[in-house]
């Protein structure tokens, strides 16, 4: 996980190393952009990291500017946008891992569809479960811890 400070020199993160691939890979970031490790003290260019070495921008994208890093109300709305439809999918109709299709969280929920199918619903009860607690748990984050855990971190599980 690290921490990087945007082009409008506020603090973001923590995000994973992916993710960061990801923003080199759109513009979002680039190599000269300030980042500091999980547990470090110092903050240095990306480029100075082996697992951002060979990452580079998209060929023909602007270096992300000031003014869509400043939209971050406005970046989590959307980015958490699914946070109400996974929350009352998984306390509603859990048992069928709907939530986690809403979420991109594929496997999770082909995995919870099949075990309340091919169990002819008995295991269901067990599946309906865990989607309820996932369901609460989804809406009593905040915006902000929501899309830090389940949207950049990718928690599949509870």
């Amino acid at each position: 996980m690290y921490k990087i400070i945007g082009s409008d020199q506020k603090e973001y993160g923590p995000v994973t190393a992916e993710q960061l691939r990801q923003w080199i890979t759109t513009g979002r970031a680039n190599l000269q952009t300030k980042a500091q490790p999980e547990g470090g003290t110092d903050w240095r260019p990306l480029a100075e990291f082996p697992e951002f070495a060979g990452a580079a921008a998209a060929p023909g994208l602007p270096p992300l500017t000031g003014q869509a890093v400043i939209d971050k109300e406005q970046m989590l709305k959307n980015r958490g946008s699914n946070k109400l439809a996974a929350g009352i999918c998984g306390i509603l109709i859990g048992g069928l891992g709907v939530h986690k299709f809403v979420l991109g969280y594929t496997t999770e929920g082909v995995i919870m569809l099949l075990v309340t199918v091919l169990s002819c619903g008995i295991a269901g009860i067990v599946t309906g479960i865990i989607g309820l607690i996932e369901g609460i748990i989804y809406l009593t984050k905040t915006d902000e811890e929501f899309v830090r855990i389940y949207v950049d971190g990718r928690k599949g599980w509870f």
